[in-house]
Formats: structure tokens, sequence, C-alpha cells
């Protein structure tokens, strides 16, 4: 099961699972074209999939997907929580959120991911796995806004909640990205100042680069299959921007 899998890194892990042989429930809250089209993708694939709509940050919406997976499948062994909700706000100023918009981002960022591993959890037999796709903004306090990057502090913590009390039947990680291209940030800044960012972050990272949705999805589906032996693990894959390059000594 992958939220916000209509578009981005959701998507994007919605085709990777499929490519190796896992049946999808490809979530969406509004773009059901897309998710749809998502879903046609892992079925050409040979898989089962299913696009259904729901809104994590409401629980019956959880409640129903999990129901979904379970009518169909009995069961679900990965669970990747990537659904994600921000407003591009300058940190400048400090009059550009209220508290309303503090909830509405932290109940998709945090209380969504929290009710959807709750409604997921009964579902899963010894070795399941939940990733959620967490930000670097989570842990050097930068990002669209404060209330995302505040979010994704909350999130990296509950993360080490869950994997904590889950064990040993599921293992619980976070995977942490820098930049991601694409249309989420791009439709958020406008296309100049996206190429700005996008020049600014390759710029500063160790390895010159920015993240791609597929190289997202790869690193998260390593982590939910493969990587047996972590649990409550925040795992940074930013291309090096938090390393940074190294000064230049002459």
């Amino acid at each position: 099961m992958i939220t916000g899998a209509a578009t981005g890194v959701g998507a994007a892990s919605a085709r990777w699972f499929a490519a190796r042989g896992y049946d999808v429930l490809v979530n969406y809250r509004a773009s059901r074209d897309e998710a749809e089209d998502v879903a046609q993708q892992c079925r050409a694939a040979g898989v089962e999939a299913v696009a259904v709509q729901g809104d994590v940050a409401k629980d019956n919406d959880c409640r129903n997907l999990a129901q979904v997976a379970k009518e169909r499948w009995g069961c679900v062994d990965v669970l990747i929580n990537s659904a994600g909700a921000t407003l591009f706000r300058p940190m400048s100023d400090l009059d550009a959120l209220d508290a309303q918009d503090f909830s509405g981002i932290f109940g998709v960022n945090v209380v969504g991911p929290y009710q959807m591993t709750r409604a997921i959890v009964p579902l899963m037999e010894e070795g399941g796995s939940v990733v959620n796709i967490s930000s670097i903004a989570g842990l050097n306090g930068t990002g669209s806004s404060y209330a995302y990057a505040a979010s994704k502090g909350a999130l990296n913590t509950l993360t080490l909640a869950l994997a904590r009390n889950l064990a040993p039947r599921i293992r619980v990680n976070a995977l942490l990205p820098g930049m991601i291209e694409g249309r989420w940030l791009r439709d958020g800044v406008g296309e100049e100042a996206y190429d700005r960012i996008r020049e600014k972050f390759a710029g500063d990272a160790a390895l010159k680069s920015v993240a791609t949705p597929d190289e997202v999805a790869a690193t998260a589906g390593w982590l939910a299959v493969d990587a047996g032996l972590m649990t409550g693990q925040l795992m940074v894959a930013d291309n090096g921007i938090l390393l940074g390059r190294p000064p230049e000594v002459r």
C-alpha cells in the first residue's frame, strides 16, 4: 500500500514494487486520473493494482483503505507513507502561516502516517515493513515553510516511537530525501525559482546533483524490503546536501 501514489515519489514507488511482483494499492486524494494511470502501469507489469481514493488526514478513509486491502489480498506486506502536504511560505515572514495552516499540514504529514499505520498493522504478518517518506527539513529546519519542517521533525519522532513499539514483528523506518525533481516543487515556487533552487541544491551537494522520484522510490523500496536489520532509522538520502562540498583551501 502506497499513500499519495498518484504522482511523484508515491507513483514511482508503486511502479517499483509492481516491477518486483508486488500487488499494489495506489492511494490518492484528488488526482484520480493520474492514480488510475499509475495503477494501469502497475497492471502492465503483471500484478494486480487498484487506485483507491482516500484522505490520510481522515481516520475513516485510512480504515477504508485497509479494508479494501483486506478484502482483496488478506494482508499487507509493505506500507509506504508517501502522502505529503505543504504551503510554500518564506521563513523570513513569521506572519505567513497561522494555526490552521499548521493543523492542515500536520494532519497529512504526521497524523496521516500514524492513522494509516494503525489501520494497516492488524493486516501485517511477521516481517511487515513501514517506510515514512520524511525530509532533511525535519533535521535542519529548512524547506518550504515552518509548518512543513516541523511536521517532518514530528514524523521522524513518530517513526522512532512506532519502530520501538511494533518490533519485533514490524519494522518502521523513515527516508529523508533532500530536493526531489518534479512538479510538486515546480508548481509550488514557479518555473524560474525552481530552476534557481535546483541549481543551488545541486551546487551545494557533495554529489552535485538532486534526486529523481525514481531514485527516492528505489531507496525506499530497498529500505522496505531488503534492509532486514534496520528499524527505527532515519535514513538520509540527500545527494550529500547536508554533508556539503569541501572548502577550497589554497
